[in-house]
């Protein structure tokens, strides 16, 4: 399949650019953090996205939605990342969308999906317990309780936890933490007796949450998939994200480099732009080659989870990995070519560095994603 985007993909990416461009451009993060949002979002823009049709681009026509695939998800997320959007874009539309469908459920799709592409439903997914990614660690404990389960135990890190209306929990309903065996996912209103939700805003003003389950009481109809047997789904679900948050990543480091270019041509020292003096040029030509690279990866990333879902976890690996020290790369030159003004808080620049670093983070670092590829290869 060759690593272009078709005509259709195309115009998706053409119209988030241009909609992200007008409505959310790096100064809509800034005033959101400096007025100290409470939801760290907008939601008057999140209806637009609905508007658009960016809210419903995984779900089905039948269900209200625009049927589109990962590609088109992924451009959206890379024009996201290029203009740093703060927006439960990933976590609702991507992620939670993929869950919903992943797990097939006809009744429960049908009432959800419907509220989600109009913009009217937040959901997270509540993984990871420690500081770093680790989905097999899980230790969230369901016990059996009644004609359902409770839940006990503590999860971080959760983007959009805290505005979630749903959430969508990995809990380990046997094993032992580490075994992929065991484990379980539920659909939990977010306003359950027993949850405690405290807003972590991140280092790149973007949000997350620190959710306490209770003995949260939840009825066996919350399970998606099967009890027990959840891993499968929540790895596929977890690629998604992955190759979604590449894609974002890519965007982060096109918009850095973009602007650095900018300021290479605009910045005279001795007479004549920094852009002319060799050894800019060297370091911009790299980074160029690096950002195409890793571009293609992603995208390739994408066209398989839509061709072939349940193989693609190498090639999401790879993505996440090259993303992330692309990204990285992005910024660190961005910063070193600006010189002290990139330093400081008044210029934009490191925005883009901070949701580099958060990004490499979440869902796995590239050393998280290394691993995994040379497992999977036998070494």
């Amino acid at each position: 399949m060759p690593l272009i985007l078709n005509e259709e993909q195309a115009l998706v990416r053409d119209s988030a650019r241009a909609f992200l461009a007008d409505h959310a451009p790096v100064s809509h993060l800034r005033k959101l953090r400096d007025s100290r949002d409470a939801d760290g979002f907008s939601r008057a823009l999140w209806k637009k996205f609905a508007e658009m049709g960016f809210c419903g681009t995984l779900v089905p026509e039948e269900l209200g939605g625009s049927g589109l695939g990962y590609v088109e998800a992924g451009v959206i997320m890379e024009e996201i990342g290029r203009n740093l959007t703060p927006s439960p874009f990933l976590s609702t539309a991507v992620v939670g969308a993929t869950a919903l469908m992943r797990d097939g459920n006809k009744a429960r799709n049908k009432e959800l999906l419907p509220k989600l592409t109009a913009g009217d439903l937040l959901l997270a997914l509540a993984v990871d317990e420690h500081a770093k990614h680790a989905p097999s660690a899980t230790a969230l404990k369901a016990e059996r309780s009644g004609n359902g389960f409770a839940l006990t135990g503590d999860k971080c890190f959760v983007a959009d936890g805290h505005v979630a209306d749903q959430l969508i929990v990995a809990a380990r309903s046997g094993g032992a933490p580490g075994e992929t065996d065991g484990l379980t996912l539920f659909l939990v209103d977010a306003k359950t007796k027993g949850i405690e939700t405290e807003r972590t805003v991140m280092v790149d003003a973007h949000n997350a949450a620190r959710i306490r389950f209770d003995r949260v009481e939840v009825d066996a109809d919350a399970v998606l998939g099967e009890v027990d047997r959840g891993w499968a789904l929540l790895d596929g679900v977890l690629n998604v994200g992955r190759a979604a948050i590449a894609a974002e990543l890519t965007g982060v480091g096109e918009g850095a480099f973009g602007r650095t270019l900018t300021y290479l041509k605009d910045r005279k020292q001795f007479g004549q732009p920094i852009g002319s003096f060799q050894a800019l040029q060297h370091r911009a030509a790299h980074l160029f080659t690096e950002l195409e690279i890793t571009q293609a990866a992603v995208l390739k990333a994408l066209q398989v989870l839509d061709s072939d879902f349940d193989r693609a976890a190498t090639i999401v690996s790879v993505a996440k990995a090259r993303a992330g020290m692309s990204a990285t790369l992005a910024v660190q030159e961005a910063v070193q070519m600006h010189g002290g003004i990139g330093m400081t808080d008044e210029f934009d620049i490191g925005f883009f560095m901070k949701r580099a670093r958060v990004g490499q983070e979440l869902f796995g670092d590239a050393g998280f994603h290394a691993d995994r590829i040379a497992r999977s290869q036998n070494y």
